[in-house]
Parts: C-alpha cells; structure tokens; sequence
C-alpha cells in the first residue's frame, strides 16, 4: 500500500474521528421558552404564588413546593382536567424545573419592581384591595382629606375594609434584604388638583418579616443603643482652600472633644478624602483624589486628626478653575464601608464649580446626577458647602447649579447645599460645627435612649440647633435633624429585617396625598447581564454616530437605522422616515417597551433632532455619556446583582436599574 494512500486513509480517520467527538460534544437542541404575545424576543415569565407546587408533569400531585414569588420562564402550557398547567424553568437556557398550575402563578409581563421609599416625614404607604379606591382619593381635589379619612379608620379600628395592609413604620433596606415588588399594571391620571400621579398594581413578593420584626418603643430604643453615624469630609485641597482646611481641623477637633468626653468616639467616626484636578494636566498636583482617614479605621479624635495633619493645600494651582469634585465624591461614596455605620454622611467643602463630564481632565466622566444616584443607593446623605469666594465670583452660579443638583434630597426634598457668602470662614465654621454636632447629638440621645425612631423629640426641626446660630446654621441643623430621623428608621428597618407589606396584589399610589411632590415609591428595570450590554452597545453607537458630526442630524440616524440592522433588528421594521421615533428602529429591545416612564431618547425623532441647536443637541449627547459610563460602574458592581430563583442561570441574573438612570 503506497505511502500516499495510507495518509489518505489515516487522514479518513482522523476525520470520523474528529467528526464523532463533535457529534457528542454537541448538545441537543435547546427547549426554547414561550414568546410573550405580540414580542419577538420577551419571553414569558411569572412569578409563583405562595404554596405553589412544581410536579413532574402536568395534573399530577404531590409535587415540591416551590419558593414564594420565584421568577420562572414558561416553556410549555397544556390543559388538565379543566385546568392549566405550565411548564416552567429557572432561566431561559432550556432547563426544567417541572409543571406547575397556571392559577398558582403571577403573570409577570414586564420586569420592572418598585423600592418604597423611606418613611420619614411622609404618609405611610397603603395598600388598597381594588383600584376604585385608589382612584376616589387622587381624584379628589383635596387627595389630603380622604386618604385621613381612611387613615383615621384604620387607626381608630385597627382595620379598613377597603385597605389589605400598610408599610412597616420603619424603612425596608432592599440593599441588605433584597424584596421584590412587582408591577403588574400601571397607569398615569390626573389627580383632582391636576397633577399626575401613577395607580399601580403591584404583588409583594418579601418573605415574612423576622421573628419579632415588630417591635415597641422600649425595644426600638434598645437597639437604638448601638446606632452609630460616620461623617467623611470631602475637601477642595487646591491652593486657595488652607483656611477653610484649618478651619474644618478645628471643628473636628472641638467635637472629638466633646465625643469623647461624652465616650462616644467609637460610635461617631470621622472621615476624610481630599480632591484636585488632573495630575495629567498638572503633574504637581499630586493627586486628582486621596484618602487621609477612613471613618472605620480612626480610633478616636487624636488619631483622625494625626491622620490628616499631612493635608496641605496644593501649592500649584489647576488647569482649569473647576476642580474634579465628582473624582473625590465617588472614592468616598464607593471605598468607605459605609454598611458599618447607621448615620452616613458626607460634607463636601469647594470654593469652585465641579469639571464637567466632558471635559478630558475629568476622571469619572460623570456629572451630578450619577453621583447622587450612587449616594443615594448607599443611604448617603451629601452635604455641599459652597464657599462663594470674591476670586470666583464668575464660577458662582455655575457652581451652584451643579451642586444643587447634586445634592437634591428626597427626605427634605430641597439640595442640602449651604452657599457661604464671601467665603466666610466663620460662617463656614458654624455650618461645619453645628451639622457635626447635630449628628452627635442624635446618636448620643440614641444611645441614652432620650431619642427614638419617630419620637416627636428625634423629628423636632429645633433638635441639634443652636439659638444664636446664623440662618444658614439654624437651617443646617434642622435638615440634620430629619435626614437622622430617616436614618434611624432606615438603621432599625435594616435591623429588624423588615420586608415588604405581606400581600399578594393590591393597588397603590405613587404619590403622597399629603404632598404630590413626594414620590412614595422608587421604580427599577431589572435588567440582565445581555440587556444592560445591549444599552451600552446601544449609547455607544448613538455617541459614535454624535462623533461624525452632530450637525448632520441625517448622517447621525441613518448610522443608528445600521446598527438596529447589525444588532440583529428586523429590517423591514425600520421605517426611513424622518418622523420615525429611536423606539421604532427596535435599538433598545422590547424590555424597555411600555415602561411607566417617558424617555426623551426613545420618543426622539430626525425631525426632533433636526430642530435642536448644536448647544441643545451636545449637551443631551452628554447626558447619555454620563448614563453610559454609569452602566459600566453597574456591570462591575457584582454585590448588586440578584438572582429571582434557585438553580437559575447567571446570565438571567438581573440589576435593579433606576428609572432615573434610563437614556
């Protein structure tokens, strides 16, 4: 046999070989899940009801109890006995958990749940057993009246018949004990007084508070006892700040020495990160942002104070007058273990405005808004102290912008933003003293248990303030005063483990009837792995479209209709007129379809597009900029991410996305 032929014949082999080791590396086909009616890429999901139990096919008994409120794909649907049963699995992968009755399950159609917002300083939160009810009191002209009305009666009688439950007097950490409340329906009205609030139909899927969640005063104010608050300064340490980092040195130090004298000073802890500009720019500056304390670290005044005697202003001035504020605000925001301490606050100290997101000496690229976004998922409240110096009189305005946004609070719903005219260093001082204090005082009253969580004492806007203090102080103390308060429940919440309501599905308002201004309830967009990667995808090109010249409106769409196409889109979906909306070229996916909110990209046409000036158009370009450089900080975020059911796939793992945060 010549040599050519027994290489043709080994070569043969190794082919059938190779071709029968990929035969059985290959798995069969997937079981791919049901689509939702009228989606070509959402498939169907529920959610169980308590007791539900998955068997091994469909009509038969005994089967195991599936977790309460679990989110499962439907992969089959079949009738039994004058009953529907499907078939469901934990993710979309093809794997099967088993059969299930249809009646034991929650149609979940869009993947959007709600948080409840902290409950100091609002109504509670109820839920109503129909929709009528919910109606009757925000379509009334005064919502006030009748929501008392039924407050009253379920005060006085211990029940309404119109109400299912209430909210925990507490606050309900979804960071700590992640709850699921589910939309199940959502509509916009207008109330009696013309303004808009959501109905919503919503499922509580918490499991079942802790054993003894609910408890009296008497316990509330034992476990008050261990509350404890961290203060970290964040400071300007640029050329012109010596004095005002002198100045915060020597408030420190007079309340360590109260603290201590007191024997507090392991129970209120101070905190410090300093911040430039670029060292890119400036190579002198030495650092764009540094760490001189950190609050878990510090044993007592002395040692904090050690610590940042190294603090020295800059002796090199910036590149720009701004300064990267939003570099230093972050470190602090995401490198303290905040989930240490019950009270948590930040003071940020600057004589200049913030460098924009833009701008190529800014390190985080992002602006106010994801700042805040960030602190407030932390329970952060960010204090701004704005010294309005003669030297930066023309960035004063622009400042100011930047830093009420940035510190805008629900609890007070105002910015905690304290501007020091002339840059007053005494007036400064007072602000800086009297919130430190303020701060002591609660958790020294917690400790001794002469303040509890709700008390009228712990509310009182006077509580921390001082008689002669300046207006700016007076009111420093008050906002202090009820940012504790909101604390403290958030701190016993936390601690107790409160969930949410135990009801299976009610209806609510978004707003409180006492004042419509005051959101009740915050809404995510749980969002996979794929999702959150597709929006990315998504800005990128928009932001790459915006590259090729933001005046050729036409050039910029016609690049996002071949994304839609390359990204997998339906083709003969794409509509070329100039009046087709962003939604319509099926960018962003039907996840974000008929959310309860209005985006101003998605609603967005060429003709829209076209009619915006250059200014208008760069700075909603740089709105998205801030979104996606914020998408990157959620995909890194591994302690966020959530899975909805046992044995489910990673990939179904899904990230609790504000509204807020949408483009």
């Amino acid at each position: 046999m010549s040599r050519r032929r027994i290489a043709k014949m080994a070569q043969g082999v190794l082919s059938l070989m190779v071709f029968f080791c990929l035969s059985l590396a290959l798995p069969a086909s997937a079981k791919e899940p049901l689509l939702m009616d009228g989606k070509k890429t959402i498939y169907q999901r529920v959610l169980t009801r308590p007791g539900a139990e998955i068997a091994a096919q469909p009509g038969a008994s005994g089967g195991t109890e599936a977790d309460a409120f679990s989110r499962y794909y439907v992969y089959e649907r079949k009738t039994v006995a004058g009953k529907e049963w499907i078939e469901v699995g934990p993710d979309s992968k093809g794997k099967i958990d088993g059969w299930i009755q249809a009646e034991q399950s929650v149609p979940w159609k869009q993947q959007i749940a709600l948080s409840i917002t902290n409950p100091s300083g609002r109504s509670p939160l109820l839920f109503f057993k129909d929709r009528k009810t919910v109606e009757d009191i925000y379509g009334d002209f005064s919502p006030s009246s009748k929501f008392d009305e039924v407050r009253s009666s379920l005060e006085k009688n211990g029940f309404d018949q119109r109400v299912m439950t209430r909210e925990p007097d507490t606050a309900v950490d979804m960071k700590k004990k992640f709850y699921l409340l589910p939309i199940l329906d959502a509509e916009e009205i207008y109330s009696g007084a013309g303004q808009t609030v959501r109905i919503l139909n919503v499922a509580s899927v918490a499991k079942p508070p802790d054993s003894g969640a609910s408890k009296g005063a008497s316990a509330k104010a034992g476990q008050l006892k261990n509350f404890n608050a961290a203060i970290v300064f964040v400071i300007d340490s640029t050329i012109s700040m010596g004095p005002y980092i002198d100045r915060t040195r020597e408030a420190v130090r007079e309340i360590y020495d109260t603290i201590d004298n007191e024997g507090l000073s392991d129970r209120v802890r101070f905190g410090l990160y300093a911040y430039r500009s670029s060292t890119k720019a400036v190579p002198e500056l030495g650092y764009v942002s540094k760490l001189f304390a950190d609050p878990s670290k510090t044993k007592d005044g002395d040692d904090f104070l050690a610590k940042v005697n190294a603090l020295k202003p800059a002796t090199v001035s910036s590149k720009l007058y701004d300064e990267d504020a939003y570099a230093g605000l972050m470190d602090a925001i995401q490198n303290v273990n905040w989930t240490e301490f019950g009270g948590r606050y930040i003071i940020h100290i600057t004589d200049a405005g913030a460098i924009d997101s833009q701008s190529q000496y800014s390190d985080t690229k992002l602006g106010a808004k994801e700042v805040r976004l960030e602190a407030k998922h932390r329970g952060i409240a960010l204090y701004t102290l704005h010294l309005k110096t003669p030297s930066g009189a023309k960035n004063h305005s622009s400042a100011e912008a930047q830093y009420e946004e940035l510190t805008e609070n629900d609890i007070v719903s105002k910015p905690l933003y304290y501007g020091v005219d002339a840059g007053d260093v005494e007036e400064f001082g007072e602000i800086v003293e009297t919130l430190a204090s303020t701060v002591a005082e609660q958790v020294d009253g917690a400790y001794r248990g002469k303040t509890v969580a709700g008390s009228a004492r712990t509310a009182d806007p006077d509580f921390g303030a001082d008689e002669d203090a300046s207006d700016q102080a007076k009111q420093a103390a008050e906002d202090a005063a009820k940012m504790g308060h909101a604390m403290m429940l958030a701190y016993l919440g936390s601690k107790n483990g409160e969930g949410a309501p135990d009801v299976l599905e009610a209806w609510i308002g978004d707003r409180d009837p006492k004042d419509m201004n005051r959101a009740m309830t915050e809404v995510h967009v749980l969002l996979t792995k794929s999702q959150l990667s597709d929006m990315q995808q998504i800005l990128k090109k928009v932001l790459d479209a915006q590259n090729a010249g933001i005046i050729q409106s036409s050039q910029m769409f016609e690049q996002l209709r071949s994304a839609a196409v390359a990204l997998g889109r339906d083709p003969s979906q794409i509509n070329q007129s100039k009046s087709t909306k962003l939604i319509e070229l099926g960018l962003f996916g039907e996840y974000l379809d008929g959310l309860p909110y209005k985006s101003d990209l998605l609603n967005m046409s060429e003709d829209e597009w076209s009619s915006m000036s250059a200014n208008m158009q760069n700075s909603f370009l740089v709105s998205l900029n801030r979104k996606l450089r914020m998408y990157e900080y959620y995909n890194r975020d591994a302690d966020r991410w959530v899975r909805l059911v046992k044995g489910g796939d990673a990939s179904d793992d899904v990230y609790p996305v504000p509204l807020d945060a949408l483009p």
